[in-house]
């Protein structure tokens, strides 16, 4: 994780005050680590990255096949003990909630795309690569 991610935790925390919300992370499109909650331990949160580009990925190309092929806007998984949603948040980054089984979905995604309009889609993007 860069002094970076370190340093912009606090623009997550406003997700992570949701009541149920266990994990919050940001992360770029080929599943790197951008920014973290201090709730997050790294490790976990270098898995959820890696994890939730792969799910985006592939929620991006089921929207392509079956949707209008504007591509995907939020993923959503339901497991055994809580729920994960993973949303845009700017150019090349995703954003990623893990919570506890009794929240508010709506809430969660809603304050997930407040979040994501108050910091800017500017703040959360990915700088292309350059090789």
């Amino acid at each position: 994780m860069t002094a970076q991610s370190a340093d912009n935790g606090w623009m997550l925390e406003l997700i992570r005050a949701v009541r149920g919300v266990r994990h919050v992370v940001v992360l770029s499109a080929d599943g790197l680590l951008r920014v973290r909650t201090d709730h997050t331990p790294p490790d976990v949160a270098d898995k959820l990255a890696a994890a939730c580009a792969g799910l985006a990925s592939l929620g991006h190309g089921i929207s392509k096949e079956f949707g209008t092929g504007a591509g995907s806007r939020q993923v959503m998984v339901e497991f055994d003990g809580g729920f994960l949603f993973v949303r845009g948040a700017g150019d090349g980054s995703r954003l990623a909630v893990v919570t506890e089984p009794v929240i508010d979905p709506a809430l969660v995604a809603q304050q997930m795309q407040a979040q994501v309009l108050a910091i800017g889609e500017r703040t959360l993007s990915t700088p292309t690569r350059t090789r």
